[in-house]
């Protein structure tokens, strides 16, 4: 008989759900227009499709159709909003991020940083969060942009990103977030946030790869923002190339879908981490990383004295987890480490040592009972062979 994996990487990715699937099927066959070939009926098909998604994909963050614009995904949508603004400003100005933001954002920024803009890189606290009161004292004459994720995709933390949002409102200064591990698991409004900007992605939310969306606020005040793509002006002209159709159906599914028991996913999740955390904790050596409250539901980030994640995740066998995630960064001696968790003041060692767990829909008590099982025979078989080394 094949072994059953346990698939507990859902920050990484998130199957798609059979019912997002099956809504696309026809996109790819039978309704296979350019929703821009509006002389018949195939392009006519094709746009009132991806316009329903569109409804769809806004109604789940609290905006409006239009400020919607559909990429390829969170990092195109981070790079969108991050650059786009900084044409639309023309000068260059001052840009406000946080030491524990996604790879894509803080590559933009060091963009930024090539074409004139001074970046602030402000740190967090041992639990990855940010003080709003570090942003409030790095705004200047000439900022012009602050960016602070919504949740980590690391250790889980939820930013204080209401509060930063309103500081940034009350003084001129447009706000992004980058909502990509949250929207779709969390409740995520617009106007609560008073973001300008905010970024999210399909696969997060058991949605197809490969598509995403900016959110660009239109009004009180609209916002502006230039295009990195040039062509034929798809997507209120900031986004030109022929629309992924499957795609963005799928999208619009996945969303509708998040919508509908969030809440009570959420809390059926955050109960299934509780149950893995006590379990993992109660061996010797562990400690978990992160806010022990504001964090995303389904998040556990350990860390493991005396092993290494890589080697334990190979141990443990059928059940998939992560040793950080795909925004590592490879320092000159070849180890890849975790800027996220260097950043919360972890040493190089403990990193190394940290395993990520995500929880998703289809886990299940026994699931987690067999996860916790495997993971304690991994380490103890790797710290008895460690010793067994060391003698």
């Amino acid at each position: 008989m094949e072994e059953r994996y346990i698939y507990l990487d859902h920050h990484a990715t998130t199957p798609a759900d059979p019912r997002v699937v099956e809504a696309m099927m026809p996109y790819f066959t039978q309704h296979f227009g350019n929703p821009a070939s509006l002389a018949h009926r195939y392009g006519w098909i094709a746009k009132e499709a991806v316009e329903s998604a569109r409804r769809k994909v806004a109604a789940l963050i609290g905006a409006r159709p239009a400020e919607i614009v559909f990429t390829s995904g969170a990092t195109e949508s981070n790079n969108l909003a991050l650059q786009g603004a900084a044409d639309a400003f023309g000068t260059p100005g001052h840009i406000i991020t946080t030491a524990v933001e996604h790879a894509c954002v803080l590559g933009a920024c060091r963009a930024l940083e090539r074409r004139g803009w001074s970046v602030t890189v402000l740190p967090v606290d041992r639990f990855g969060m940010v003080d709003p009161r570090s942003v409030l004292g790095a705004i200047r004459p000439e900022t012009r942009i602050v960016s602070v994720m919504t949740a980590n995709n690391e250790v889980g933390t939820l930013q204080p990103v209401e509060e930063i949002g309103r500081l940034c409102d009350e003084r001129g200064v447009l706000f992004h977030t980058d909502a990509t591990q949250s929207a779709g698991r969390l409740a995520v409004h617009v106007e609560a946030l008073r973001a300008g900007l905010l970024s999210f992605s399909a696969h997060k939310m058991y949605g197809p790869k490969g598509i995403g969306a900016l959110y660009v606020r239109s009004r009180r005040p609209r916002v502006g923002i230039g295009p990195m793509l040039h062509g034929a002006g798809h997507e209120h002209g900031l986004r030109s190339g022929t629309l992924n159709v499957p795609a963005i159906v799928g999208f619009g599914v996945a969303a509708e879908l998040a919508g509908k028991g969030m809440a009570e996913e959420a809390e059926r999740l955050s109960s299934l981490r509780d149950e893995l955390q006590r379990r993992l904790t109660a061996l010797e050596g562990t400690s978990v990383n992160g806010h022990p409250e504001r964090r995303l539901p389904n998040n556990l980030s350990i860390t493991v004295e005396g092993v290494t994640a890589e080697r334990l995740i190979t141990a443990m066998g059928n059940v998939a987890a992560s040793a950080g995630a795909a925004c590592l960064t490879e320092e000159t001696d070849g180890r890849r480490l975790s800027h996220v968790l260097a950043a919360l003041g972890l040493t190089e060692e403990r990193i190394a040592g940290t395993v990520r767990f995500g929880l998703g829909r289809g886990t299940t008590v026994e699931e987690i009972t067999e996860a916790a099982e495997r993971f304690t025979a991994a380490v103890r078989q790797l710290r008895t062979l460690s010793l067994e080394h060391a003698v």
